[in-house]
């Protein structure tokens, strides 16, 4: 729902009544990841996609009657051999989906309306929903901000809001969109179990790109298209302009190691070593080797990886750490040009995050799609 922030605020502010299906969970080879959404509203107009087409039809008409009834609902879409014209993911997969109005009548629109907010103006939360339990409580919201405040009852259940704000702060801090179940702890008032999805709403992760030359040109343009807040720097202001790296967000003329001790980094950043100059790697990888970063990967040839792991174990840098070292960067795509070195490096940064193999996917066994590991990028 967050990914469709601008568009459902802007019907807020219109008064529109409107009904918002979210992929809550996937298996198999689904074509879209939790916290896709479809939104539908009173006159029938309809934004976003939770299959890419495979059961659109369906959700939208359970959409429709979400708005009729006022009340949430869960539904689940997979395959049948038995009856191939049945409403199903041809892919061969499973969704899992929450359908909630957002009518004028909704006991929980104030809480969607903030969340919306936050998502449109780039803030920093957590939408917690429950998705199983009582049928009076499906749909009902928190919303979970940075400082583990939260908005939202759970419909006068003040016990089970503050346990879920605190594991959906959890969600937040990690950076996580997924689901968590705890029991009712609110005496008469709770009953049994409850499950709640989680939508994190968090800054994009970082890419930093050291190294001013035309690989990280490429390698700028490449990390923006798949959504990473890119930053270029190098210690030679001669070379690192705004000029030639008109797409990073920013460009940092430093040496690399001092920049990356002062700049902030989490467990979704992705660090790329361009310079392959001993000058700037060695220091630069002994800091970052000892980060908990997503990746770390440098530039070289096969000769040059051999003379700067010798580097960095004269400098103190220890195997365990050197394990962590994606040296030479990318994987092996016979990539020759800036823009295909880019492709390559980008690939292995996603088969790292995903936990993919990076062998083609003719004639393997592995999954196409997988479960996002917990604390990747």
């Amino acid at each position: 729902m967050l990914d469709l922030a601008r568009e459902l605020r802007r019907w807020l502010a219109e008064g529109r009544d409107f009904a918002v299906a979210t992929v809550v969970s996937v298996g198999g080879s689904a074509p879209r990841r939790p916290g896709a959404a479809l939104a539908v509203d009173g006159a029938g107009t309809a934004i976003g996609s939770v299959s890419g087409g495979c059961v659109e039809g369906a959700v939208y008409e359970l959409c429709g009657q979400a708005l009729q009834d006022g009340r949430a609902v869960r539904a689940r879409f997979g395959y049948s051999d038995e009856d191939a014209f049945a409403v199903g993911l041809t892919c061969g997969g499973v969704i899992e989906v929450l359908v909630t109005p957002v009518t004028a009548a909704a006991p929980d629109r104030e809480v969607l309306s903030a969340a919306l907010s936050a998502a449109a103006e780039g803030g920093r939360a957590a939408l917690a929903r429950i998705v199983d339990g009582p049928s009076d409580l499906l749909g009902r919201a928190l919303l979970v901000r940075s400082d583990a405040s939260y908005g939202g009852t759970l419909g006068g259940r003040p016990e089970s809001a503050r346990t879920a704000a605190d594991l959906a702060h959890a969600f937040l801090e990690a950076g996580r969109t997924g689901t968590f179940a705890l029991e009712c702890t609110d005496g008469d008032a709770g009953e049994g179990p409850l499950t709640f999805f989680v939508e994190s709403l968090v800054p994009p992760p970082r890419m930093i790109v050291f190294g001013a030359i035309d690989f990280a040109s490429a390698l700028v343009r490449t990390g923006k298209f798949l959504g990473y807040h890119v930053t270029l720097c190098d210690a030679r202001p001669v070379f690192a302009t705004r000029a030639r790296f008109p797409e990073a967000d920013e460009v940092v003329v430093d040496w690399p190691h001092r920049y990356l001790r002062r700049t902030e980094t989490d467990r979704r950043t992705v660090l790329c070593v361009l310079t392959h100059d001993a000058k700037f790697d060695v220091p630069l990888l002994k800091e970052a080797l000892r980060l908990p970063v997503a990746y770390v990967g440098a530039m070289g040839s096969r000769r040059t990886h051999e003379d700067r792991e010798r580097r960095l174990r004269e400098v103190g840098v220890t195997e365990r750490e050197l394990a962590r070292l994606r040296s030479p960067i990318g994987l092996d795509l016979g990539a020759r040009t800036p823009e295909e070195t880019a492709l390559s490096i980008a690939a292995e940064i996603i088969a790292t995050r995903e936990g993919g193999t990076g062998v083609p996917l003719t004639g393997a066994r592995t999954p196409i799609h997988r479960d996002r590991r917990p604390t990747a990028a």
